[in-house]
């Protein structure tokens, strides 16, 4: 995984400046510490930053060429089938300089033009500049695996792996986008082209992007997730059959995405996904390897999936690591991980993540995670909650008078504490209707809340919070739940992948998720939805499929997802952290919030009347975001201002002198420091 980087300006006759073109280089210096590189050919400049993972020699440096150098590429990601294809382009006549991924696509590239991503297996996000057709090419993965931004003015096209980068090339200035805020607050991130930032796009996965001065910029897509099959024997056949089929393709996928020069780990939560990962990678490595996994955890009890981490570590012989992360920690680690993310931190998740990657980089260099399988195998339990929603709700809405189906509703909604918010989520007190029963029904701030919150509440008319999902959900073909594992592969796991890269790249090491190989992707989207859920039991072929693979006590527990007990948190030693950066003067001055409703929210969750951990963190989150960008305080600064209120307690750490987490290495049955784990700088 590497750091990329361009500028093309539209007049022929300018060049790009080499100052501007290393500052957006280098700001992401920690995406690619092996090495740097640019190429300016007048008005178009590329720029590089290498973390050596194929060919770690110098030949498989970037901005790299063909031989002619009339074809260059700035290229991050991972081509896993760049070995299939480089017989048959040698065959053409194409010379090869090194060992490197990144000349496949060049070579493919003066072979199909910009359709040389239709045969390109991985995850990518490239740039090729054609000196021939005076042609820039952009291009981003299937799923969106690797990030890809840009911004247009009327002088310039600036793109970039980071936002943070095109803020380094000055052309736009940071300014917050604020129309996306009702998408922000319900679903947590935004799930179309735009970004936090007004003039900043993503290029859209599975998308390609073209730019010559004769035609302009043109978009298009190459590539969506297939439709459900409708064939009847495939349906009339066995769980078990498709259970064989799928094991073989998950193997294959795993085997694909170990190709690396270096040493590579597995991330391992102690979860289906990631034990039955490791377990896979365990039994394709040589005998004579020892795998290396990896886990991190809170103390409290609710927040702690270690010891199902080294329970599936045991099971396969690996070298297992994993660490604790106190309160104090993560609060002082959030401004930096905000800054490296470009965006408001969406999952809490996202900061022990950073740890994980810290303790990882200190013994791999390329860690495999389970990302992806609870959108392919309707994991999430939502799904099935919303499944029966729907299935209870039909004839509850045909058959039951709108008196009485009113009355229902108010009885729940004046049932006690827990009763009441679970009755609250069923199909008793939900409007009939996907929008309801999934997307406001599992909202972090369902409109209602919304329209007490926002003091700007024609945001919510202006740009409905839903429309990419509902788009994507109406788009999609199948039954409910193939509608909605669709809708969340092109919405929600873009945000998923987004902190797994950043993340990650912050510590600058490579992940990867072999459940996201395009190929399974296809197979396993094709497989009918019953397959996948069945009764109240959520991944029912993947279970049949690695159930010889991991330890009963996972197989069947339930899903925990990296809970992070930020809610209680807030609540008790860190509400300092949510009257500075939710309640206080600088945050509420800026206008988008009443003032008195959120003061209820904080009460009301302080108290312990209601739960609004979730609803305070994005908050926190965006206040944290707008001092960073949009004002320029450092990330210091900001972790200044949550360091000064907290208990004493804090200051002493029982976990290590140096105020970070310990790493316990349960192979060798030691605990030493984890000096990998530090305040990164955002430098």
């Amino acid at each position: 995984m590497c750091g990329i980087a361009g500028i093309v300006k539209f007049d022929p006759r300018e060049s790009v400046e080499a100052d501007r073109l290393a500052r957006m280089r280098d700001v992401m210096s920690h995406r690619g510490p092996d090495g740097r590189g640019l190429h300016i050919d007048g008005p178009v400049g590329l720029a590089h930053r290498r973390l050596a993972i194929v060919d770690v020699t110098t030949a498989g440096q970037q901005p790299m060429s063909n031989e002619d150098r009339s074809v260059w590429i700035t290229f991050n990601g991972e081509i896993y089938n760049h070995l299939a294809l480089r017989p048959g382009l040698e065959r053409r006549g194409h010379r090869y300089q090194s060992r490197c991924d990144t000349e496949t696509i060049v070579h493919l590239y003066e072979e199909t033009g910009e359709d040389v991503v239709r045969d390109l297996h991985g995850m990518f996000a490239f740039a090729i500049w054609d000196r021939t057709k005076k042609q820039l090419t952009l291009a981003r993965d299937r799923l969106g695996i690797k990030p890809l931004y840009y911004a247009v003015t009327d002088t310039e096209l600036v793109f970039a792996s980071e936002i943070k980068s095109l803020l380094a090339a000055g052309t736009i200035q940071p300014r917050f986008n604020k129309e996306i805020l009702p998408e922000f607050l319900s679903s947590r991130f935004v799930s179309g082209s735009d970004t936090f930032f007004r003039g900043v796009r993503k290029l859209m996965p599975g998308h390609v992007l073209t730019w010559s001065s004769a035609r302009g910029i043109q978009t298009r897509r190459y590539w969506q997730v297939p439709a459900p099959g409708t064939d009847r024997q495939d349906r009339a056949e066995s769980i078990e059959t498709h259970a064989a089929r799928l094991r073989s393709r998950l193997e294959s996928a795993v085997e694909s995405h170990l190709m690396s020069d270096v040493p590579l780990g597995v991330f391992l939560s102690g979860g289906l996904d990631s034990s039955a990962l490791a377990a896979m990678v365990s039994r394709l490595r040589a005998p004579s390897e020892s795998l290396q996994t990896f886990s991190v955890g809170f103390s409290e009890e609710e927040a702690n999936e270690l010891p199902f981490a080294r329970m599936a570590a045991r099971a396969i012989g690996a070298e297992h690591r994993d660490v604790t992360v106190t309160p104090s920690q993560f609060f002082e680690a959030l401004p930096h991980l905000v800054w490296h993310e470009d965006e408001p931190i969406a999952f809490p998740s996202s900061v022990p993540l950073y740890f994980l990657a810290r303790l990882a980089r200190h013994h791999v260099k390329v860690v495999l995670t389970g990302e992806g399988a609870d959108e392919l195998f309707l994991g999430y339990n939502r799904y099935r909650v919303t499944m029966w929603n729907d299935r209870l709700g039909r004839p509850y809405q045909a058959y039951v008078p709108q008196m009485m189906r009113n009355q229902v509703r108010r009885l729940v909604h004046r049932l006690p504490s827990t009763l009441g918010r679970v009755g609250q989520r069923t199909f008793l007190a939900l409007d009939p209707g996907i929008r309801s029963l999934f997307l406001e029904n599992f909202a972090v701030h369902p409109e209602a809340a919304q329209r007490r919150l926002l003091r700007d509440t024609d945001l919510l008319t202006d740009r409905d919070p839903y429309s990419a999902q509902m788009a994507a959900y109406d788009q999609a073909p199948g039954d409910i739940l193939d509608r909605m594992s669709r809708a969340d592969l092109q919405t929600y796991l873009l945000e998923l992948l987004m902190k797994q890269d950043q993340m990650s790249m912050a510590a600058s090491i490579e992940s990867r998720v072999p459940f996201l190989d395009d190929s399974l992707v296809e197979y396993v989207a094709a497989l009918p939805s019953d397959l996948k859920v069945r009764g109240w039991q959520t991944k029912a072929v993947f279970r049949e499929a690695v159930k010889d693979l991991i330890p009963p006590e996972i197989l069947t527990r339930p899903k925990m997802g990296f809970p992070v007990p930020v809610g209680r948190w807030l609540s008790k030693d860190f509400w300092p952290v949510v009257e500075e950066f939710v309640l206080g003067e600088r945050a509420t001055a800026r206008g988008y919030f009443d003032r008195a409703a959120l003061a209820v929210m904080a009460d009301e969750h302080r108290s312990g009347k209601m739960r609004h951990g979730d609803r305070l963190w994005l908050l926190v989150n965006l206040e944290i975001w707008q001092r960073i960008f949009c004002e320029g305080d450092s990330p210091d600064e900001v972790t200044s201002l949550i360091r000064q209120d907290r208990p004493r307690s804090f200051y002493a750490n029982p976990l290590g002198q140096d105020g970070w987490p310990v790493a316990v290495d349960h192979r060798r049955a030691s605990t030493k420091p984890a000096d990998c784990v530090g305040a990164v700088q955002a430098s």
